[in-house]
């Protein structure tokens, strides 16, 4: 079974509904926003970190639209240097490949050791947009149907100022 299917079956045993938005491969957010016309869901950068040893790693999921670099990020989250975890890395923690990050991939951390911190910005939002761990599609889902399949993985999370 592939991830996305491991999503699909993990989303219908919560009753988690979602809007299913097929496109071409979108790896970067400049390339997705051209197939996200018309929603009216707030669509979510995800950036995969390492620290500076190696052994925490952080998703921080910020608005699509918000341009940040990793020192802002770092002097946000004080979690010392950051650095763009490996493909490797990202592999072997979500299960996921570059371009396709996403919090859905969370599923395939069963010891929980990724850390996530959300933009507190999206509890704004209604709805919130991620690819469903490969690129060429989309999930809308609610912000609060989010919010419970965060709790549902168990990994820590925390919603914190990103600007």
């Amino acid at each position: 079974m592939n991830g996305s299917e491991k999503l699909y079956q993990l989303l219908e045993y919560l009753n988690i509904s979602f809007e299913y938005l097929e496109h071409p491969a979108a790896p970067t957010i400049e390339i997705a926003k051209q197939y996200w016309k018309g929603h009216d869901a707030k669509h979510c950068k995800n950036l995969f970190f390492r620290n500076h040893k190696g052994n925490r790693h952080y998703l921080v999921i910020l608005d699509c639209d918000c341009d940040m670099n990793i020192h802002s990020i770092e002097k946000q989250l004080h979690q010392g240097k950051l650095s763009f975890a490996s493909e490797q890395r990202l592999m072997k923690y979500l299960a996921l490949t570059p371009g396709s990050v996403t919090p859905f991939g969370l599923i395939n951390d069963s010891e929980h050791h990724v850390r996530v911190f959300l933009d507190r910005n999206l509890q704004n939002a209604e709805r919130l947009s991620f690819h469903p761990c490969i690129n060429t599609a989309s999930l809308i889902i609610s912000k609060d149907d989010f919010v419970r399949f965060m709790d549902y993985t168990q990994n820590p999370y925390e919603w914190v100022e990103l600007y």
